[in-house]
């Protein structure tokens, strides 16, 4: 396959560096922190939305649910048209300028404007996650199979220092609003959500400019686009089934993916609610993952290339159950041991990212149709995102609100995809697959 120009994968994880800001600043640490603050009174958590009264972190993960099912049920159909009309970049487009100016619309959200915010958020998850289809979708086009697991790991790196950066400047914002004529900490925040938006959209100019435009598939062309995107999606679980590498590792991928993703997106609220860590050491916490993260993907990149693909998930998999039964052994106000855990977690967060959209894209098939096969990996992620985040509050709610239980629940989910890597590994030593 031939290999794009540097200066073409520079530009692809520049994406990276400008859309890896929502995850750190808008889900995991201030929005959230701002969210409960505004949404509580004197102790009162109640909120109304739509005519009905929530309690306010249960409609936000309410919310994020809807915005990832959304995604899931949009993304055949978009990616059926962009490999038809050979127009991803301008899906990439659209849902960029759509996450990155939510982003920013979040500067008017207040106590006062609670529906705004929480539609804000929905319109922000889509935009993040719909255009991250796209994005992913043009590895096999800018790198050979023997260069996806460095570029990978290059745009996860881009990614987390570009969103350290910008927390930290959004910490200055914070912590020395007095230099810059700043009110309130209240305003520092939203502030920091204008300049989230502005960040994305701003540094993912170059991939919006660089990267190539798709070639049009004209047997999908004439096609009815919403049947095309579910026909589409079909064809591929079709060519999965005959491909057991392939089939093995998104089944693997569901499992312990379910598991990644419900820690990224429930650990503050683990932190806060069930270990009682004071917020400041939380956020130093949640940087220290992203900081770490950087190595962590890096050395896993270089592992994966003396050892394999698949040998090096197994171990990332298994160092994920044992943080998860450490994670439920925590003690309260347990600051050293939490800064511990996030740095083992932190190691391999990048690392199973990187490693799993590499190896996705040396199993796949030689094909045209790359949109669409990513868009079956990316609904693969959000279904499990969405019974991941379901399960871990119901597991919570039968523990009588306590989440330990939920955390150890996790570490089952880890398992199962371990064995499942397993069980390919054991498949391809007796084939002798490169990507064993």
């Amino acid at each position: 396959m031939q290999t794009s120009q540097p200066k073409v994968v520079r530009a692809w994880a520049m994406y990276d560096w400008a859309n890896s800001v929502y995850n750190l600043v808008i889900t995991s640490t201030m929005f959230p922190a701002y969210y409960a603050a505004v949404t509580t009174n004197n102790g009162n958590t109640d909120v109304q939305f739509l005519g009905r009264t929530y309690v306010n972190t249960s409609l936000y993960n309410y919310a994020l649910a809807f915005g990832f099912l959304l995604v899931a049920c949009m993304s055949p159909v978009l990616s059926a048209i962009a490999d038809a009309r050979g127009n991803k970049k301008s899906f990439l487009r659209f849902f960029c300028l759509l996450g990155s100016v939510s982003c920013s619309g979040l500067y008017f959200f207040d106590g006062n404007h609670v529906t705004l915010g929480i539609f804000l958020v929905v319109l922000a998850c889509i935009g993040y996650w719909s255009s991250i289809v796209f994005y992913n979708s043009y590895l096999p086009e800018i790198a050979a199979p023997e260069q996806r697991d460095a570029v990978s790991a290059k745009g996860f790196t881009m990614g987390y220092i570009g969103s350290v950066l910008l927390q930290v400047i959004c910490f200055v914002l914070l912590f020395k609003k007095e230099l810059f004529g700043i009110p309130t900490e209240a305003k520092a925040l939203q502030l920091s959500f204008l300049i989230v938006g502005i960040w994305w959209l701003g540094f993912a100019l170059p991939a919006l400019q660089k990267l190539p435009n798709g070639v049009p598939n004209k047997a999908l062309s004439t096609k009815n686009a919403v049947a095309a995107g579910f026909t589409e999606l079909k064809k591929v679980a079709l060519q999965v089934n005959k491909l057991p590498n392939l089939k093995w590792f998104l089944v693997a991928f569901f499992f312990y993916n379910m598991g990644v993703q419900t820690v990224m997106l429930a650990a503050t609220l683990y932190g806060t609610s069930e270990l009682e860590i004071p917020t400041t050491n939380l956020i130093v916490a949640i940087l220290l993952i992203q900081l770490v993260a950087i190595p962590g993907a890096v050395v896993m990149s270089k592992l994966s290339a003396k050892i394999g693909n698949i040998p090096t998930l197994l171990l990332i998999v298994a160092v994920w159950v044992v943080l998860c039964v450490v994670g439920y052994y925590l003690p309260k106000n347990g600051i050293n041991e939490f800064y511990a855990l996030a740095v083992g977690v932190g190691f391999v967060m990048g690392a199973v990212q990187s490693m799993s959209r590499s190896t996705y894209s040396k199993l796949m098939p030689d094909t045209q149709d790359t949109t669409s096969f990513f868009s079956f990996f990316d609904v693969t992620e959000k279904i499990a995102i969405v019974i991941g985040m379901f399960g871990y509050g119901y597991i919570t709610e039968l523990a009588g609100g306590s989440q330990r239980n939920s955390v150890l629940a996790l570490s089952i989910l880890f398992l199962v995809g371990w064995v499942i890597l397993l069980f390919i590994h054991k498949s391809n030593k007796k084939s002798s697959n490169a990507i064993a």
